[in-house]
């Protein structure tokens, strides 16, 4: 009972409360509505206040259930809140503007819209997540790079957060469009699970099968910290993988180097507290002159990995807001490294928009991706 007085659940209930009142009122004609309203928000605050907070192991097939539907409800009423204000935006405007014709169709049949214009997002938005993910082909110029390294061609594959929404089918599909780039190094930057390896083995098992000529590398996430890092730590590379725990890994190409280095995801603390993200240990300052790729992340990390000495890095974890108007706060929180290739002095971030999707498995404005980095040498 503690945990349901904590300050978290009692701001996520005071959210939620004062979202279904608006919704209830604006949108329900009689008390039945509003009653069959309380569904969705009731599912969505489930998961976090039950779960999450009450540290209860999602564990069991109705556990997954419950997730999956408590996600798309949080889908379905991101959709229907947002086009509620804008109906009542609307019907202020018409007011103020003595339109008396779209005042009454906003007000007789606005409701109507409203939920069919959620409902039509919410599809839209789940069609564009599970036909992913999209590649996305990125060229990187990089200033002084050894001329046995251009055309270096690295694949990516962030955020697939394997769970209640993203299973071993869609697992498949990303190892075989990853299969088919023929890449040099295949990186995999964090928030891959979302679940214990009990759970989930069976549908990450498919990850073993990917294949690059250098090799795949794995690195933790703040979901994986949360889903048990030592022990996804030890799964990983029974699948063959080499993870990178504030490591790194030389390799030599045609007499030119390069240092692919790999951080821990800040989350780690919270189990650990001696354990946090050192790019300086990842960058192999004794190999000397060689091309530096960190795999972190956080993008919030990008500071750090310049001061190391690193030429590229790599993240994840943002999903670039994955829909609106998510889009759009997740902006202010990780500009500029928000989504897609930035730099930060002379290094070059990279920062993955989410092969698959966490929470509501929905896309609107943006699209899963794996992407297959293709480093050149630098144009002046």
């Amino acid at each position: 009972m503690r945990r349901f007085l904590s300050p978290f659940v009692l701001t996520l209930s005071t959210i939620l409360i004062a979202g279904y009142v608006y919704v209830a009122f604006r949108l329900g004609a009689n008390w039945p509505q509003r009653w069959l309203l309380a569904l969705p928000f009731l599912m969505v605050w489930i998961v976090p206040a039950v779960y999450w907070a009450g540290d209860r192991e999602s564990s069991t097939a109705a556990d997954e259930l419950v997730h999956a539907v408590s996600y798309l409800c949080m889908g379905w009423l991101n959709f229907l809140v947002l086009l509620s204000l804008a109906r009542d935006a609307l019907l202020a405007a018409a007011w103020a503007l003595h339109a008396q014709a779209l005042f009454g169709l906003l007000d007789n049949a606005g409701p109507a819209l409203v939920f069919a214009g959620s409902f039509a997002a919410l599809t839209i938005g789940l069609l564009a997540a599970f036909r992913g993910p999209h590649l996305r082909r990125v060229t990187i110029p990089v200033e002084g790079l050894h001329p046995a390294l251009n055309g270096l061609r690295i694949v990516q594959i962030s955020d697939l957060h394997v769970g209640p929404t993203i299973g071993e089918r869609y697992v498949k599909r990303v190892v075989q469009m990853s299969n088919e780039l023929n890449a040099d190094l295949i990186v995999l930057t964090g928030d891959i699970v979302d679940g214990p390896v009990s759970r989930l083995a069976r549908h990450v098992a498919p990850l073993g099968e990917l294949r690059a000529r250098h090799g795949s590398f794995f690195i933790l996430g703040n979901h994986d910290c949360y889903a048990g890092a030592q022990a996804w730590t030890t799964h990983f590379r029974s699948l063959g993988m080499q993870v990178l725990l504030n490591e790194y890994r030389i390799f030599t190409r045609d007499g030119a180097k390069f240092v692919v280095g790999g951080v821990v995801d800040p989350a780690l603390s919270l189990t650990d507290p001696e354990q946090k993200p050192r790019p300086d240990l990842a960058a192999a300052p004794q190999a000397g002159r060689a091309l530096r790729i960190l795999l972190a992340h956080n993008p919030s990390l990008a500071s750090l990995a310049q001061e190391a000495g690193f030429d590229l890095q790599l993240s994840g974890h943002t999903h670039a807001g994955q829909f609106f108007p998510w889009t759009i706060a997740v902006r202010l929180v990780h500009a500029p490294h928000v989504a897609g290739l930035s730099r930060l002095g002379s290094m070059w971030v990279y920062v993955n928009a989410g092969t698959g999707t966490w929470g509501p498995p929905v896309r609107f404005g943006t699209e899963p991706e794996l992407t297959l980095l293709q480093l050149t040498a630098h144009m002046t």
